[in-house]
């Protein structure tokens, strides 16, 4: 397997909350084609050009989370090297969680809707992060003050998987306004929302919006894909980019 090292970039000075959502299995008009997350993209910015790296899901949660599908082309589980985000920010003492539907407290072992493939931060050295918590516990952080780092995991029917477009659209109607009222967001907040891919064949075109306070509606044309999110997820928290995102375009016209 390829190794995910830290790259020489200098990682910018900046620290902000970050929250992402990774939806699944939507091309790009179909995942905007839903009401809420239409007015979205009515709203706030849009990655109009925005691609993923791989089939099936697992390799995209990797790039993203690692800047390496680690020439994975299945959904099966892979132990992996202790590298990847969550590695890395607790490694430089940035707080990070990842709130998981379905998740009990095992990341081996936790039932439907949680789906292990999913939850990328299981592979990265073979253990279950205590980092990776129940999705009950953001409603209680969004009160108060979150991590640097919130990456929010939907069950296989929220996310859009076993699920129609609106019942994900429905889910992402509850969550995200309850993200956008929080002190955290409303401070100094990014949310990032995704899908891992098109679902469609020889269609990797998905859609990704980037949500901030007091952002003016902006469509961005610039060619982008996971690895260029993980770059910009980690220009933001000020470290160093990993693996292919070292090369990646970061999502700069989009975050202000």
């Amino acid at each position: 397997l390829p190794t995910a090292s830290p790259q020489a970039v200098q990682p910018s000075l900046a620290r902000r909350h970050i929250f992402v959502i990774v939806m699944e299995n939507r091309s790009y008009s179909d995942a905007l084609g839903s009401p809420y997350l239409a007015s979205l993209a009515g709203t706030y910015g849009v990655a109009t050009n925005y691609h993923s790296v791989g089939e099936p899901s697992l390799p995209n949660y990797l790039a993203l989370t690692s800047g390496d599908t680690w020439n994975i082309h299945d959904d099966n589980y892979h132990q992996l090297p202790p590298t990847g985000l969550g590695e890395q920010l607790t490694g430089a003492g940035v707080a990070w969680k990842a709130y998981s539907e379905g998740f009990t407290g095992d990341c081996f072992t936790s039932p439907y809707p949680y789906a292990l493939k999913h939850n990328p931060f299981a592979y990265y050295g073979g253990g279950c992060p205590a980092n990776v918590v129940p999705f009950a516990e953001l409603a209680v952080d969004l009160r108060v003050d979150t991590p640097a780092l919130s990456w929010i995991l939907p069950g296989l029917c929220s996310d859009g998987h076993d699920c129609s477009q609106r019942t994900a659209d429905a889910w992402v109607a509850e969550v995200v306004p309850a993200i956008l009222a929080s002190p955290s967001w409303r401070q100094d907040g990014i949310l990032f929302i995704t899908w891992d891919e098109s679902g469609a064949a020889s269609d990797n075109h998905v859609a990704t919006l980037v949500i901030a306070p007091n952002a003016a509606t902006h469509r961005s044309a610039v060619y982008y894909n996971h690895y260029s999110l993980l770059a910009t997820i980690e220009d933001q928290l000020g470290v160093i980019r990993l693996g292919q995102a070292a090369a990646a375009t970061a999502m700069t016209d989009l975050v202000r």
